[in-house]
């Protein structure tokens, strides 16, 4: 892609190429530390602490089945652990490990250091403002959303 070209672009292509590029190098950097999309969002969730799995499950926006493959993958990583709720013995809950304390953390570093995650981005804050500005102004509720 010649720079000149790509300066040339509309908006709308430029998003959605950006889209796809930063995706696929989100993907790799997080499966460089085994980590998912899915299971970095159960990890961020988790910081809050313990959570049972359909309590994650909303969180996520997912269903309680892909919740469910998302926790076995993060226990088979040893980033996360189920232990019994002492509050009501019946239910288990999702805890973090050290290991998932870490690997979040680091994930979460990558995202806003890395340039192999967002390559040249110059504000990361003030990049992310503008995304979320967007996302809410154009999403369900959003004033320029469906109504």
């Amino acid at each position: 892609m010649a720079d000149d070209a790509v300066a040339s672009w509309p908006t709308g292509r430029l998003l959605s190429v950006a889209a796809r590029l930063v995706e696929g190098s989100w993907e790799r950097a997080l499966a460089e530390r085994g980590l998912t999309h899915a299971g970095l969002i159960a990890l961020h969730l988790l910081v809050g602490g313990p959570q049972s799995q359909r309590a994650l499950a909303r969180g996520a926006r997912v269903t309680d089945q892909t919740m469910s493959r998302t926790v076995d993958r993060l226990l088979r990583a040893g980033f996360v652990d189920r232990v019994v709720d002492g509050a009501d013995r019946r239910r288990m809950l999702v805890t973090l490990t050290e290991s998932g304390r870490a690997v979040h953390a680091e994930a979460v570093r990558a995202e806003r250091e890395d340039p192999a995650v967002l390559g040249a981005l110059v504000d990361y804050e003030a990049f992310r403002q503008q995304l979320v500005a967007l996302v809410q102004a154009l999403g369900p509720g959003g004033q320029a959303g469906p109504q």
